[in-house]
C-alpha cells in the first residue's frame, strides 16, 4: 500500500459518492486521515465502516450557512489539523435557461461556487498558520467551455476557476497550494437528470470516466514536490467531442 500521504489528515466535501468518494478512497489508501463530508449519514457510515479509524465520517447539510461555518472548527476538533482540502460538494442543472428552476439557480449557485469560497476562507487561517496546505477544488470542463446545454452550471465553474488562478497567488507565498480538476462527463449522480438515451448513446460511445479516474489526477496533484503546483488538470473521455 501507497504511504504518499501518511500522517496527513484530509477533508473532502461531498464525500459519500461519485468524485467525492473516489478521493477519499484514494486518499485512505495512500495512508491520511480522512474526514469524509457529506449530508447522508447513512451513505458516509458505510463508508466508513469499511476503512476503520482512518475514515472520520461528518454529517453536515453545507447550504446550511451555520453548518458550513462550523466545518472546520469540527475537523480541528475531530482531526487535529487540516493539512489538504478537497472541496468537491456540488450539484448540477443542465437544460435551457428559460426552463429552470429559479430556486434550483440558486440553490446550484450558492453550493458550487458560495459555499467553496467560504470553506476556503475558513480554513486559510489554519493553513497559514502553519505555512502549509493543499486545497483542491473539483472544477469542470464545462468551466472552459461555453457549453450551450448548461449555462448555469457552466457559469458556475467559470467563477470557481477564476477564484482558484486567484487563491493560489494571494496563497502560494505561505505555503499553500491551491489548484482544481476539470473533469469532463464522469459517470456519478450528477447525470441523473440526462436522459436514459442521452447516458446510453455516452456509455456505449465511450464518451464517460469513472470518478476514480478524477481521484487518480487529484492524488498526482496532491503527490508533487512542494515547489510544484498543478493548478488545474483537464481531464476528460478521450472520445468526448464537445
Amino acid at each position: 500500500m501507497s504511504e504518499e500521504l501518511k500522517d496527513k489528515v484530509a477533508v473532502v466535501t461531498g464525500a459519500a459518492a461519485g468524485i467525492g468518494l473516489a478521493s477519499g478512497e484514494a486518499m485512505l489508501a495512500a495512508g491520511a486521515r480522512v474526514v469524509l463530508v457529506d449530508r447522508d449519514a447513512e451513505a458516509l457510515d458505510r463508508v466508513c465502516q469499511r476503512f476503520g479509524d482512518a475514515a472520520i465520517p461528518m454529517t453536515l447539510d453545507l447550504l446550511d450557512a451555520k453548518a458550513c461555518s462550523e466545518l472546520v472548527p469540527r475537523v480541528l476538533d475531530k482531526a487535529g489539523r487540516i493539512d489538504i482540502l478537497h472541496a468537491n460538494a456540488g450539484i448540477y442543472v443542465g437544460g435551457d435557461l428559460v426552463d429552470a428552476d429559479t430556486d434550483e439557480i440558486d440553490r446550484m449557485l450558492n453550493l458550487n461556487v458560495n459555499v467553496v469560497m467560504k470553506n476556503v476562507r475558513d480554513v486559510l487561517p489554519h493553513m497559514i498558520g502553519r505555512q502549509s496546505g493543499d486545497i483542491v477544488v473539483t472544477s469542470s470542463l464545462a468551466g472552459h467551455y461555453p457549453t450551450p446545454w448548461e449555462p448555469v452550471y457552466a457559469s458556475s465553474k467559470w467563477a470557481i476557476n477564476c477564484f482558484v488562478q486567484v487563491m493560489r497567488r494571494q496563497v502560494f507565498k505561505h505555503g499553500i497550494r491551491v489548484g482544481s480538476v476539470s473533469p469532463g462527463p464522469v459517470i456519478t449522480a450528477l447525470l441523473e437528470d440526462w436522459s436514459e438515451e442521452k447516458l446510453r448513446d455516452a456509455k456505449d460511445e465511450g464518451s464517460l470516466i469513472e470518478a476514480s479516474e478524477v481521484a487518480d489526477v487529484v492524488m498526482f496533484m496532491l503527490t508533487r514536490p512542494r515547489g510544484v503546483t498543478i493548478r488545474d488538470v483537464v481531464i476528460m473521455p478521450t472520445n468526448f467531442d464537445l
